[in-house]
Formats: structure tokens, sequence, C-alpha cells
């Protein structure tokens, strides 16, 4: 009902994980083609915590330049769909649904509104609402299918292979018929040998690029390395993937398009259209219904509690995805 408010979380400036307050706004409304999704549990990621901070300072010009442009964030959700447009055919009221509103912002809140052709699914019937949309994020399914093209056999290491993109990477090269190779700290170990890794590298003992081992696909999820030290370890025709900018890997990519056997890529998942990220939620769905693909949910928070939350992810070395749930 027009008039009506719902619980958010708001940052009016950038700063700490404090800036972020629970407030009422507007409950949004959905258009003829738009359903009204009852958000149960939204990812709290790392673009979530740059968005907050308003950093680095280039990615102001999406976040704003002076204040926050999307004070309430939040991009991967699960809920109900609680109303929809009359042109709405594909989505039902009460249908549980996941997806992402990426790159616009608002997850964070008691309900979102998108298209029913947007980035939104049925939810994996054998997964929770936190799980769901821990799933949400199809990050790692586009750069290792659709960036490296990755094949069976192929020697795949990921580092950063127990946060949330990294340990659905490590589950994702497993089911492509990769032989993968895990970076995590050591208390992390065991969870990814069971996400299905043959061999993993403790970091803090260990530096993978001075291991003596080569690989086909190196993906620095954590983004604490480079083409330039990975370079050495990749074999002919390998592709080092990361999802940190930077302005070296922005020289490398087109460079190493065009010359060398060794290709630098970095992407920016959440700006393809709608209609492909649609497509990979399919498929993240029917993998997690046959139980090939698991979601690893290090910690969920309530809403009111979203700040701790924030001071989790900016921590860093942390397990699976970061969830609050709305009460």
């Amino acid at each position: 009902m027009k008039g009506d408010t719902v619980l958010a979380a708001v940052s009016r400036r950038y700063g700490p994980p404090d800036v972020v307050t629970v407030a009422d706004v507007p409950r949004p409304e959905p258009r003829d083609d738009e359903i009204l999704v009852r958000v149960r549990a939204a990812a709290v990621g790392v673009v979530d915590g740059l968005a907050r901070r308003g950093s680095p300072w280039y990615a102001r010009a999406h976040f704003g330049a002076l204040r926050p442009r999307f004070p309430v964030l939040g991009c991967d959700f699960a809920g109900d769909v609680e109303a929809a447009g009359p042109a709405v055919s594909r989505f039902g009221v009460g249908e549980a649904v996941f997806g992402t509103i990426a790159p616009r912002f608002g997850a964070h809140a008691g309900y979102v509104c998108l298209p029913e052709d947007g980035a939104v699914a049925a939810k994996p019937f054998n997964v929770s609402y936190a799980e769901a949309a821990a799933l949400a994020d199809a990050t790692a399914l586009c750069f290792l299918r659709d960036k490296a093209g990755l094949r069976s056999g192929q020697a795949v290491l990921v580092n950063g292979a127990s946060g949330a993109v990294g340990s659905l990477a490590v589950q994702l090269a497993v089911h492509f018929g990769a032989m993968v190779t895990g970076v995590c700290s050591g208390p992390h170990v065991r969870l990814v040998r069971k996400l299905g890794a043959s061999s993993v590298v403790d970091y803090t003992r260990t530096d993978f690029t001075r291991a003596g081992r080569r690989y086909d696909v190196i993906f620095d999820v954590a983004g604490t390395s480079s083409f330039l030290r990975c370079r050495r370890v990749l074999n002919a025709g390998g592709v080092y993937l990361t999802t940190a900018p930077s302005p070296a890997i922005f020289v490398q990519m087109p460079w190493t398009a065009r010359f060398g056997s060794r290709r630098a890529v970095v992407a920016f998942t959440g700006l393809r259209p709608s209609g492909e990220k649609r497509q990979d939620l399919l498929v993240i769905k029917e993998l997690a219904e046959a139980s090939a693909l698991v979601p690893v949910v290090g910690a969920c928070y309530p809403l009111a509690r979203i700040a701790d939350a924030y001071r989790r992810v900016d921590a860093g070395h942390k397990k699976g995805a970061i969830v609050v749930t709305m009460s």
C-alpha cells in the first residue's frame, strides 16, 4: 500500500560500519511488469563494503562523488513474491525466489522491486533463504565458464577458496572436471578440501607462486596476487582471472589479449544484461538442487546487527558468505 514504510539498513555518508543504521524507508510499489519481493535474506559482500566506504576513489563515479548515491546497499537476495504487477506472468504471489538487482543496490531492506524478466528465478527447493542469497552471485560461474572457458582435465588454482565467491568457484571447477587447488588460511583448509579441492595451499605457510606447480587457470578471488607474479606459474595458453580492478590489470588485459601466450582478465559480472544473469541463476538452481553446488554461509546476522556483518566482511579471511536476515 502506498505510504507504507519498511525497515532498511541506511547509510547517508561514507565511513566505517557504524555509519549504517536501521531506519524506515518508503515501501516500493511494483510497476505493471514488476514483482515485489519480501526479502528474507540478503548477502553482505565485499562490494557492499566498498560502496559503504566509497572506495577506491574512482568507484565514486558509480557510488556517488560526495555522499552515497545508494543509501540502502545490498544486491543479492532471497525472499517471497509479495505482489505482482498486472503484466506479470512468470511468478505468482507467495513464490520463493532468489536473485540480484546489481548493479543497483537496495536489497538490505524489507522489500525490493524488480522486473519479472530481471535477474530473478525460483529459489532452489533444498536450500534456506540465507543459502539462496549466498548463491545469487554468479561471479564464479561467469569467470570460469565464460572468461576462462574452463575444460575438463585442466589445472585450476582458486586464491581465496574459502570465501563467498571462492567456495563456489572450487565447486564449479570440480563440476567442470578440473583438478582444483585451493588457497586459503590454515583454519579453512578442511572446508576447502570438503568442497572438492584435490590440494590446498595454506598461504600463511606457502607462496603458491613459488611452490613449483603450474596451472591453466588462476582465479584470484582474494585479489592478493597479480598477473606479473602468477605469470610464471601459468601454462602456455593459461589465463589469470581477478575480481579486483586495478590500473595494472586494465593495461595488462588488452595487451595480453594480443601479445604473448598468457592472458590477464578482469570482469564486472554485475554489469551484464539481466537476461544473462537470469540464465546463470537457472544453472545455479539446477546445480544446487542436484547437490553439485552447496552454498557456504559463514555467518547470519539480523538486520539490526548489520554493522556487525560489515565488520565481519571488512575483517577479511571470512568463511563463505555473510548474510543478513529480515524479521
